[in-house]
């Protein structure tokens, strides 16, 4: 079954008389349990893509069908509804608040569910175990590595059990070692966890590690 199933989806920008085609037509096709990489130059279409899948944006033209929702028929608040029940995101700058500490930025997205106070520390706690960070739960992020923020960043994507996790380069900010490590981190939410998972990457070693690849170029899937 598709997870992800973007149908001749056309995306355009416009400014005052201009229009820029970002996305042209394109169709693609994501299982569930894949971990999908997206790949090409800048300006290729790569974020965008991503961003209507993870519903942060919605096409000019085509449906966008992620875990059974329609996300181009959705409004604004049916989106924010969408996303906080079945995506994850993971950005290459990790987002987290410096002045909460690592449970609490894990706890973010809970607090737009209705579970307890109690309940969400529990959660946090528990997602900050599965990326090796347990001991590290009260520290603030300038305390932390640049791949332990990266760690706490996936944390707060996986504790609401999404059905997706989208990664925008999430190695880009981080040395090699790191990197590696991070890599490592999403094989096993894929594997273990049964996460599918949409990375956009420019690192060929990244690209690696996903089951599938997929190339854009000029808006146009390239496989």
């Amino acid at each position: 079954m598709a997870m992800v199933d973007v149908r001749n989806v056309t995306k355009v920008y416009r400014r005052d008389a201009e229009e820029l085609v970002v996305l042209d037509g394109l169709s693609l096709q994501v299982n569930e349990g894949d971990f999908a990489a997206l790949m090409g130059p800048s300006g290729s279409g790569k974020s965008t893509l991503l961003n209507l899948i993870a519903g942060i944006d919605k096409p000019t033209s085509g449906d966008v069908i992620v875990a059974g929702t329609n996300v181009a028929s959705l409004d604004e608040t049916g989106l924010a509804e969408f996303r906080s029940h079945n995506v994850g995101f993971i950005f290459q700058f990790y987002n987290l608040i410096p002045v909460l500490n690592a449970t609490e930025n894990v706890e973010l997205p809970l607090l737009l569910t209705h579970l307890s106070k109690s309940e969400r520390r529990e959660r946090a706690l528990t997602a900050l175990k599965v990326v090796g960070l347990a001991d590290r739960a009260s520290h603030y992020p300038r305390q932390l590595s640049g791949g332990q923020e990266q760690r706490v960043a996936i944390a707060r994507a996986i504790v609401t059990d999404p059905k997706v996790l989208v990664a925008d380069e999430p190695t880009g900010d981080l040395d090699a070692k790191s990197a590696t490590e991070i890599l490592e981190l999403m094989e096993t939410l894929n594997r273990d966890f049964k996460k599918t998972i949409v990375m956009v990457t420019h690192d060929p070693r990244a690209a690696e590690r996903a089951h599938t690849q997929h190339h854009l170029e000029k808006g146009v899937l390239r496989d």
